[in-house]
């Protein structure tokens, strides 16, 4: 029986990959020399492509892939992506969220608890021989009782609610649309940053979200404020982010993400008051492993005429 051709923009988890290459024709545009003769080469027989959300997916590179059905992609997010053309021409779109959601959302808490209790520093007091020299390191800020405020209520900030939750936090919300869930909703960004001690983004990336996180947002967190980011660079105003550290007018920041990775601006990096990650809130062996294994059962789902496992609805991509 011959194999279906699979289009690869980027390589899978080894386990994935071996499951792959038993059930596809795989065809490696990461490893093509010239990526346009590539495609224009093997794009017209595959019905279904693997990717992730660092590689580009362009109409240049859809229209050489007339039959394509399906793009599977082993992360969250897809800002790189075509979505409007994908929508257009009803392509479907697979994603990863609900993967890597409990490691997610647990680097959220992991960056707040960092910050409100000054891990880094503290960590620093005692190998530096401060703690026997200077006495007891200063006392920190506790996270119970305090108030959390979610950006953006998907599947992954729900979690971070409940862990919010769990720990004693007052737990708001900001979303597009009221999700009726049972934390307060704040329709007003500025407004739910201003009633919060701790501000969460997690809403996806690209131009709709651009700078969501913006000065007058950032403005009133204040001065006792502390920003988590574990969605994308590009959701924060990064400058204003800098200039409110630099100026105290923000307490803290606890980052995963920039606005350029992997070399995020120096003005950013060398402020003390921030607590900071190399976008590595799904690096686990577990998660990572997980995430790809979306791809490979969204492939088969499609080849078996099933339903997809984890669809991302494209309709508000739709020109018009």
């Amino acid at each position: 029986m011959t194999k279906p051709d699979l289009m690869m923009l980027c390589p899978q988890r080894p386990a994935a990959m071996a499951q792959l290459d038993a059930a596809y024709r795989l065809h490696r545009w990461d490893l093509a020399p010239d990526k346009e003769a590539f495609l224009a080469q093997h794009g017209p027989a595959c019905r279904a492509l693997a990717t992730n959300g660092h590689a580009p997916l362009t109409r240049q590179m859809l229209d050489l892939m007339p039959r394509l059905e399906l793009v599977a992609c082993s992360s969250a997010g897809f800002e790189g992506f075509d979505l409007a053309t994908m929508a257009q021409r009803g392509i479907a779109l697979t994603n990863s969220s609900p993967a890597l959601c409990d490691d997610v959302a647990d680097t959220a808490i992991l960056l707040m608890l960092a910050a409100r209790r000054g891990l880094v520093a503290a960590d620093a007091w005692v190998r530096s021989g401060n703690w026997a020299r200077k006495g007891p390191f200063p006392l920190q800020t506790s996270v119970a009782g305090s108030r959390l405020g979610v950006v953006g209520l998907g599947t992954i900030g729900q979690a971070i609610a409940e862990r919010g939750a769990a720990l004693g936090m007052q737990v708001s919300y900001w979303n597009r649309r009221d999700k009726g869930a049972q934390w307060r909703f704040v329709p007003d960004l500025v407004q739910l940053a201003r009633e919060s001690d701790t501000l969460v983004a997690i809403v996806a990336g690209g131009e709709g979200t651009r700078g969501l996180i913006s000065a007058e947002v950032i403005d009133a967190l204040g001065p006792q404020g502390l920003l988590v980011n574990v969605a994308r660079g590009s959701v924060v105003d990064e400058e204003a982010l800098i200039d409110a550290l630099s100026a105290g007018r923000l307490g803290h920041a606890g980052l995963d993400v920039y606005a350029s990775e992997p070399d995020p601006d120096p003005r950013l990096t060398s402020l003390p008051n921030t607590t900071l990650l190399p976008h590595h809130a799904s690096a686990t062996v577990q998660t990572r492993d997980a995430m790809a294994q979306t791809v490979v059962d969204n492939l088969a789902a499609l080849f078996a005429g099933r339903e997809l496992l984890t669809p991302v609805d494209l309709g508000a991509y739709l020109p018009g």
